[in-house]
């Protein structure tokens, strides 16, 4: 799926998009892709992305992967969700302009809407990030 496909799963748009790919998705687990350009609304002064642009990524990532699972199950669109929790967040690595991040999301239990997930970003075979989440999927209004 590439970077215009990506938009038909995740509600987020330039300039803070920040997946460009959803390469694969297997059971509960997904991978994505984002190459680090000039123009990353996220990197800082020394052009290095912020740790908050990383954790924003794995989010997004996330995001992907629940739209390709609701779009998957019939929906018109992409569910809308939230950052509930960032827990256990470590940046090894913060990524510069051309490096390609792939990101492996991991669902775990999901419980009223609120959902736990692993995400870890690497970048050239190196971890670069890595967390766990609480997202809160927001329930698409006709089904209701």
């Amino acid at each position: 799926m590439d970077h215009e496909a990506i938009k038909r799963l995740i509600p987020q748009r330039e300039p803070i998009l920040l997946v460009d790919q959803l390469i694969g998705v297997n059971g509960d687990v997904a991978e994505t892709s984002l190459l680090i350009r000039e123009d990353n609304f996220f990197l800082e002064e020394d052009k290095q992305m912020a740790e908050v642009g990383l954790i924003e990524h794995i989010a997004q990532s996330a995001s992907a992967f629940a739209g390709y699972k609701a779009i998957a199950a019939g929906a018109s669109a992409p569910p809308v969700g939230y950052i509930g929790e960032v827990r256990k967040f470590r940046c090894h690595k913060r990524p510069s302009i051309g490096d390609e991040l792939r990101t492996t999301i991991t669902l775990g239990a999901e419980l009223d809407g609120v959902t736990i997930l692993t995400g870890e970003t690497r970048s050239g075979g190196e971890i670069v990030a890595n967390t766990q989440m609480k997202i809160f999927i927001k329930p698409d209004q006709e089904s209701l």
